[in-house]
């Protein structure tokens, strides 16, 4: 009896991890964990650039780029995808929204527009900075904004504005990052030898 209570705990808890996970899945189709083949796939079927860069000093990691030669992404008004795997699995997509033709005040809506439909549809999003920094004529204007709708489930979103005060011309992009840290964690103690998923058999 107390094994049979001890596995239905135990596929409770993982069934609770896995909706939890399923409040802020990453966009273009992603699931938390995917393999690097699949987003080089969507990529190959669209003709899309792909860049992936393998850090040495952290061996584990893997960072897949996608971007279009001109324009935007298949569907959307980005310009740029970034997938961070570990051990071989997906637990990071940034989206980067950058367009030399629109001016900053222009991106700055975009950025305030993106922020209200995430607010509409995951919460209220929290400061995390808000900081202007001046260095060899450049003025350099920052904000981000964080949501964690479950614990360990993260939206990052970031806008860096630029500012040249010799030419007076101004530049700004913006980014929106998911993030789940709790598969990260569980990715990290899989490559200890002997780690185990937490709960399981190290499956």
């Amino acid at each position: 009896m107390r094994t049979f209570i001890r596995c239905l705990v135990i596929a409770l808890l993982g069934w609770a991890r896995l909706h939890a996970q399923a409040v802020l899945e990453p966009p273009f189709g992603l699931r938390w964990g995917d393999t690097p083949e699949k987003l080089i796939d969507w990529a190959s079927r669209h003709s899309l650039d792909v860049n992936i860069s393998l850090p040495g000093d952290q061996p584990a990691l893997r960072i897949v780029k996608i971007s279009p030669r001109q324009g935007n992404l298949p569907g959307a008004a980005a310009q740029a995808l970034e997938g961070r795997f570990h051990s071989g699995r997906l637990f990071e997509v940034t989206v980067h929204y950058r367009d030399p033709a629109a001016k900053a005040d222009e991106m700055e809506i975009r950025f305030n527009k993106l922020k209200k439909e995430l607010t509409g549809e995951y919460g209220a999003l929290s400061a995390n900075r808000q900081d202007r920094t001046i260095k060899d004529q450049f003025a350099t204007r920052t904000l981000s904004f964080h949501r964690e709708p479950v614990k360990g489930l993260f939206l990052l979103l970031a806008y860096t504005e630029i500012e040249d005060q010799l030419r007076q011309t101004r530049e700004a992009t913006f980014s929106l990052l998911y993030r789940n840290d709790n598969l990260r964690q569980d990715l990290e103690k899989l490559a200890v030898p002997g780690g185990q998923m937490p709960g399981g058999n190290g499956k």
